[in-house]
């Protein structure tokens, strides 16, 4: 059998390589213009290689009792990581993908396959607001313009999108990025608790102390849900983290305010060598 080869590759938003992994025979990792953005193995989809990736299918799993057919949303293509997780756990799960970058989306299906998912070339604001009401169980977001999340989906009126689009058993979570002091994160929260009564927040303690830029997830729900099944899920990674919700995600806002669409930003930029940039 030949070796697989690394494909490189113009798409929409920048310079996309798919590089096989040379300890796993068929896992790919997707990076675009040097930033990881996902990384699969074909032959294992359980297998979820980055750290704020686990925690977006430990939320996945906590969603429903285990096995449970759900309607899931992704916004935030890559390389389908979650998507293939979400199939192979929950078998006969509708799930639309929302990607929009069509020329990543070709190359990806073209030499990583999969039909688990029906995958939308659109951008992900315009397509959240024209979802039905109270059609999705979960939705995920994991959208970045290179290494930061666009502006559109980091106002109030996004969350009210979202809060729209999820049923009133529905967990919305999203992975986001940023350091101390954490302005950007804050109002994220602030966005989020504004519009539902629930919202936690699960990150590395490094991350959470300010000691260093990461991922962190966001996770809100129409209704207070016990997430200590994923506490201890997160815990047992093997880059631990932990979650916090209640008086521990108030105190992290400290006073920050909703950010409208008119004052809205993107994610801040990451400092050189965060995400394999620089």
């Amino acid at each position: 059998m030949d070796e697989p080869v690394p494909v490189m590759r113009e798409v929409d938003s920048g310079t996309a390589k798919l590089m096989p992994d040379v300890d796993r025979e068929r896992a790919w990792l997707l990076t675009l213009d040097g930033a990881p953005q996902s990384y699969v193995d074909l032959d294992d989809p359980l297998h979820v290689e980055f750290e704020y990736a686990r925690r977006l299918a430990h939320v996945i799993d906590w969603a429903a009792p285990e096995g449970t057919a759900l309607d899931l949303v992704h916004l935030g293509g890559g390389a389908l990581t979650l998507p293939r997780y979400a199939a192979a756990t929950r078998p006969g799960s509708r799930q639309d993908v929302v990607e929009y970058d069509r020329a990543l989306i070709e190359l990806v299906l073209e030499r990583l396959p999969f039909t688990g998912a029906t995958v939308h070339a659109q951008d992900a604001r315009v397509w959240i607001e024209a979802a039905p009401d109270s059609s999705a169980d979960v939705i995920v977001a994991d959208v970045f313009g290179g290494s930061r999340v666009p502006a559109q989906l980091t106002s109030v009126e996004y969350a009210r999108q979202a809060a729209r689009v999820l049923r009133p058993t529905g967990i919305y979570a999203a992975n986001l990025a940023d350091g101390a002091p954490f302005g950007f994160l804050r109002s994220q929260l602030a966005n989020f608790t504004a519009v539902f009564p629930y919202v936690a927040l699960i990150a590395e303690p490094a991350v959470l102390r300010g000691r260093r830029f990461g991922n962190a997830v966001l996770v809100a729900a129409h209704t207070e849900r016990d997430l200590a099944p994923v506490a201890r899920w997160c815990a047992a990674d093997a880059f631990p983290a932990r979650v916090e919700q209640g008086a521990a995600v108030t105190r992290f806002i400290a006073g920050a305010r909703p950010v409208d669409d008119t004052a809205a930003t993107p994610s801040p930029e990451p400092p050189d060598g965060t995400f394999g940039i620089g």
